[in-house]
């Protein structure tokens, strides 16, 4: 840092010295101020405990019961609020209901289907006189995997229950995010509420078994708003789009990747313009190793949906495994330009220029990624290579002192690979 004056004999302006004594008083107090201000709002963003959420969102779920022509319960879920004060839930719930009515603190009202999305399996009911609090609306887009969530439904129409855990996964499909969570979802919560660690909506629980093992995942919350353009009345002749995608995700979890490959083709025959399908699709044939098959596989998902980033991702995997690195560039930084945060794609991207002999450009990546993640320990050692490329052992000595609070094994690898003294 510049230091103003120097060595000399003036004296000092007692004046000016009150001067910048009062105005260095003001600057401290204002500091001050700022950071009280800010630890109030670091203090107010804090996330809500799991009894806080219970508390602000189970005022907005309520209990959908669906009735035979016989007056009889013949299906029963969970619904949650909207703010235009209808219910939003899973289709499956009442589609063969001849009554539908909703049970709030122990009291039913009647209730009318307004709009339904069978594909999706979501729709939204009208209650007459239900004054309940509505629930406040968030989105998948801010959802990150590793995120806590809470699912609140009423299982068997029971009093209302509250699970706990992360999302494992998110799956883009037609602009949304498809969740699936740790969170546990029993019969009779379908169509309840996932809500985030602030309290807010971002989806509706559906509940899917999986053979030996338990699958929980929710409707992005994007497709209740989306209901009044995409309502369907029909089509029961084919598969719901989300038992095609509840079916790949399943295979995907059980690495079944012939399975996974034979049920995606299925699907593209009956759905031949469903970009997550040949994504999918892309996925299984990477999986298999059948590189060229993958590609062709995620050429097609872009065509019809050229901003999926991770679609980009892995059609830039797919050309670095054939060792064709231009065009994994290029796809690298078409992720980027959707997603300028993404630490893999800018990861693989450096990886991709250190392959090409591109070291300076490539440890340029690598520090974008220790920007966003300083912990990763693949990246330390990707740095460390590159920086022994270009010369700069003294960097590459900084890197390895890092690495080997991170990781040991690379840090020594670094250290025979550099030849470090």
């Amino acid at each position: 840092m510049n230091r103003c004056g120097g060595k000399g004999t003036v004296q000092p302006n007692n004046r000016l010295l009150r001067e910048v004594g009062q105005k260095w008083i003001v600057f401290v107090v204002c500091c001050l101020s700022l950071m009280f201000v800010l630890a109030g709002n670091i203090a107010t963003s804090q996330a809500k405990s799991a009894s806080e959420v219970f508390e602000l969102a189970s005022k907005s779920t309520v209990v959908v019961l669906g009735y035979d022509s016989n007056g009889r319960i013949s299906a029963l879920g969970s619904g949650v609020v909207m703010p235009d004060g209808t219910v939003a839930t899973n289709y499956h719930v009442v589609e063969t209901a001849v009554k539908v009515r909703i049970r709030y603190q122990n009291q039913e009202y009647p209730a009318t289907l307004l709009h339904t999305d069978w594909h999706r399996d979501v729709c939204s009911i009208t209650v007459k006189n239900l004054k309940v609090p509505a629930v406040r609306v968030g989105s998948t887009l801010k959802l990150r995997v590793g995120a806590r969530v809470y699912a609140i439904g009423a299982p068997q129409g029971l009093d209302l229950t509250l699970s706990e855990g992360i999302v494992s996964s998110l799956r883009e499909i037609k602009g949304s995010k498809y969740i699936q969570t740790t969170a546990p979802i029993s019969a009779g919560s379908s169509g309840g509420g996932l809500f985030d660690e602030d309290g807010y909506l971002v989806g509706l629980t559906t509940f899917y078994m999986a053979k030996g093992q338990n699958l929980n995942f929710a409707l992005p919350v994007e497709w209740i708003s989306e209901l009044p353009v995409r309502q369907t009345s029909g089509h029961r002749q084919r598969t719901r789009t989300i038992d095609w995608v509840n079916r790949t995700l399943d295979l995907e979890t059980k690495e079944d990747w012939n399975g996974m490959a034979k049920h995606c083709k299925r699907w593209l025959v009956e759905d031949p313009e469903n970009d997550f399908a040949w994504f999918s699709l892309g996925v299984a044939y990477a999986e298999l190793n059948q590189t060229a098959k993958a590609i062709e596989c995620f050429q097609e998902s872009l065509r019809i949906n050229p901003k999926h980033p991770l679609t980009w991702f892995n059609l830039g995997n797919s050309y670095d495994r054939l060792k064709h690195s231009a065009k994994a560039i290029e796809c690298f930084q078409q992720v980027l330009r959707i997603d300028p945060e993404n630490a893999d794609a800018w990861h693989n991207l450096g990886i991709a220029y250190g392959t090409s002999g591109q070291p300076v450009k490539a440890i340029d990546c690598f520090q974008r990624v220790l920007r966003i993640n300083p912990k990763n320990a693949g990246t330390w050692y990707a740095l460390g290579i590159c920086y022994n490329m270009v010369g700069q052992r003294q960097r590459v000595i900084e890197v390895y002192r890092i690495l080997k609070g991170l990781d040991s094994v690379r840090a020594e690898r670094l250290f025979k690979e550099a030849v470090l003294p």
